[in-house]
């Protein structure tokens, strides 16, 4: 009962949260009501989250796209050149970063597939490109390097609104995600698809898993969770600018990492990467609301995601060597 639990991937996530609160609590002298209800954390791992789940795929099926990192400053600036530029309407917009996202994943995935590159050095490649279409497509059709938008009303309230305290509607789009993709990870057969590509993609082709198809769906998914959040931030904050989103890489990364995905594939699931995005939005945000010393904030936050990280890699040995010694001692 115990191992079964400690398999689990989110369990070391949910344990490094309430360590790190804990931290902040006794340590810090955070108050934890005071944290728990203000929007600064809870926005953060929402857009975090958004495209997180999608990349936490991608790993879990053997391979990485790190080309989100431009996807998010894209989709804004998309947003606000159509519509803040061009004066053209919000919707035209819309299905534009969303078919922009599309193309940025089909053309990640039909590289992989079709080279022997690594996934990393290919969206690598993505990535840098599409930081030169931004800024030069700026540069040329605008002559700016930030775009002002003005959304409609409707648009606003289902993409760009505030909700409560500071709370942002991103939240919202994040939980229904979550939920969508819990549903299709551990609960239909493309979950157990990508599961089995992670662990061995020539045994997934020959069980008959469409690996090919299946891989560059997974990349089409994570460009356009990338865009969709760059869309939704320059609905929120009336502007875009062509910087930005690159720091999202790294808080990403952890943040799969942190709930217990492996990167070398087969492992993982999308609780852990619920609990492991909220870990890191609150080591990220959390130091704001202690009395520590901010000049400290970035060796603490270093050391928690490090312990963190390690946790879940020890309670996966953990569990694997007790079920290994379980079998052994079984009767035959």
């Amino acid at each position: 009962m115990i191992t079964s639990i400690f398999r689990r991937p989110a369990t070391a996530s949910i344990v490094s949260l309430a360590m790190i609160v804990a931290f902040y609590v006794f340590f810090g002298g955070v108050d934890l009501g005071r944290m728990a209800g203000a929007a600064s954390w809870l926005n953060f791992a929402a857009n975090l989250g958004i495209v997180a789940v999608p990349v936490g795929f991608l790993m879990i099926a053997g391979e990485i796209d790190i080309s989100f990192g431009a996807m998010i400053p894209a989709g804004s600036m998309a947003t606000a050149i159509i519509s803040g530029h061009y004066g053209l309407p919000i919707g035209y917009a819309m299905i534009a970063v969303l078919a922009m996202g599309l193309l940025m994943g089909l053309i990640n995935g039909i590289l992989t597939i079709r080279t022997t590159v690594p996934s990393l050095i290919v969206s690598l490649g993505t990535l840098v490109a599409m930081q030169g279409v931004i800024l030069a497509s700026s540069k040329v059709l605008t002559g700016k390097a930030s775009v002002a938008l003005t959304a409609p009303d409707w648009a606003k309230f289902a993409f760009g609104q505030l909700i409560g305290n500071g709370h942002q509607v991103i939240i919202i789009w994040w939980l229904v995600a979550t939920f969508v993709f819990w549903f299709v990870l551990h609960m239909s057969p493309w979950g157990n698809w990508i599961f089995a590509m992670g662990g061995d993609k020539q045994s997934a082709r020959n069980a008959g898993i469409p690996v090919n198809r299946l891989t560059i769906i997974l990349f089409m998914l994570s460009a356009t969770s990338a865009a969709f959040v760059g869309m939704c931030q320059a609905i929120l904050f009336n502007s875009a600018q062509v910087s930005g989103g690159i720091n999202i890489i790294f808080n990403v990364i952890v943040s799969v990492a942190v709930g217990g995905t492996l990167l070398t594939g087969g492992f993982g699931s999308v609780a852990g990467i619920f609990f492991g995005t909220i870990t890191f939005a609150i080591v990220n945000q959390g130091i704001y609301f202690t009395q520590i010393d901010r000049n400290w904030s970035s060796l603490i936050i270093g050391i928690m995601l490090l312990l963190a990280v390690g946790m879940n890699e020890s309670f996966r040995s953990l569990a694997f060597s007790a079920g290994g010694r379980k079998k052994k001692t079984k009767p035959s």
